[in-house]
């Protein structure tokens, strides 16, 4: 049998809390997915910085990503392979790329291996603070798959 047919024991909230903040603090990319005020939908890979509060994403901003979280201050992203997804709803502030300290730059270059500070395109630095977090591998973790509420941890 395989793990599809016979899945693991659902974990413990707990344990996916500490699931999802390793996953924040270790991974590097993330979905983003946002709306045009009009709905249309968008939905892009970028790379992240976490920290400990909120996701960090630079895009340029004219670029549809950018613009429409301007002008919506809302993102969904989504973290993991679709059998073990981390769905984070957010809002979202947006800032000039010299508006930020350099050494959360730095940091964020590093992690991610791009830096938009010196490229010609006007990229903006969007901050993404977790509203809702919900986590889960298998059906049988839809049951206390949100982790997050209110931008308030769950016990």
């Amino acid at each position: 049998m395989t793990a599809a047919t016979h899945p693991a024991e659902p974990r413990t909230r707990a344990l996916r809390r500490r699931d999802t903040e390793h996953r924040l603090a270790h991974d590097v990319d993330v979905w983003v997915a946002s709306a045009a005020p009009d709905g249309v939908p968008y939905l892009v890979p970028l790379s992240f910085s976490w920290d400990g509060e909120a996701l960090w994403v630079a895009t340029p901003a004219e670029s549809p990503t950018g613009r429409n979280l301007a002008a919506t201050g809302t993102a969904r992203l989504a973290l993991g392979p679709t059998r073990d997804v981390t769905v984070i709803d957010g809002d979202v502030e947006s800032f000039e790329l010299e508006a930020l300290p350099r050494e959360h730059g730095d940091r964020f270059a590093a992690r991610s291996g791009f830096d938009p500070r010196g490229l010609a395109a006007r990229y903006r630095w969007f901050r993404i603070t977790p509203r809702r977090i919900r986590a889960w591998r298998e059906v049988n973790e839809l049951p206390g798959r949100e982790l997050m509420r209110g931008g308030r941890w769950l016990d």
